[in-house]
């Protein structure tokens, strides 16, 4: 890890970088050889000067009537993100949501790799149409030792998200991502995301609720 990955990024900068990335992906993919923050501004509704600020946590500088190479740019922003490393991870509920979370083969683009998942379930243990083992969650002590992982994805129902949790820390998971609606709680130096797909649900219904009463 190179110093620049070790700045703590304004939360806001971070989330808008894989942006960027994504945008130079797709110029990189037509061949396209540099890029302005004015270019990608218009296509991202970003302003540039935020742009510009943003790419500037990279170390990477544009030239001048030019702008970014964009071979250097998406190599940058990858290697930033942390999307070029293998980052090894669980999904712990192996639902309708942790199933298509372990098919999806496009997570490993961005250094995600799912080892296994786990479950009470008896339908869902010993699973092995999905591409990864589906174990007992009490198995995940004896996955550790053999494969562990840093990252536990959690997909379980409300009511076991925070005992699948601390199970999956009590194990040696440094994070969590979760997707469930309940706030779970973390040990300081455990790394918490949430994925909240429920709470922009519910965005997306009162926005269109208050368009519908205009």
């Amino acid at each position: 890890m190179n110093q620049l990955q070790n700045i703590l990024l304004p939360e806001p900068t971070l989330r808008r970088l894989p942006w960027y990335l994504a945008y130079v992906e797709i110029l990189r993919g037509k061949r396209v050889k540099y890029v302005s923050s004015t270019r990608i501004s218009r296509a991202l509704s970003v302003d540039a000067s935020q742009i510009a600020k943003d790419l500037s946590f990279l170390g990477v500088k544009g030239r001048t009537r030019i702008g970014y190479e964009v071979e250097d740019l998406a190599r940058a922003l990858g290697d930033f993100l942390g999307f070029t490393r293998t980052h090894r991870a669980y999904v712990i509920g192996a639902g309708s949501l942790g199933k298509a979370l372990i098919r999806d083969s496009g997570l490993s683009n961005y250094g995600l790799e799912i080892v296994a998942g786990f479950d009470v379930s008896p339908a869902a243990i010993g699973r092995t149409d999905l591409g990864v083992p589906i174990r007992h969650i009490d198995e995940i002590y004896d996955a550790m030792a053999r494969t562990p992982a840093e990252i536990a994805i959690l997909t379980v129902p409300a009511e076991a998200a925070q005992e699948s949790a601390d199970i999956a820390i009590g194990a040696g998971i440094r994070a969590i991502w979760n997707f469930t609606p309940y706030r779970v709680k973390v040990a300081e130096g455990v790394v918490m995301a949430n994925t909240s797909i429920y709470a922009h649900l519910a965005l997306i219904y009162t926005r269109l609720a208050s368009m519908g009463q205009q």
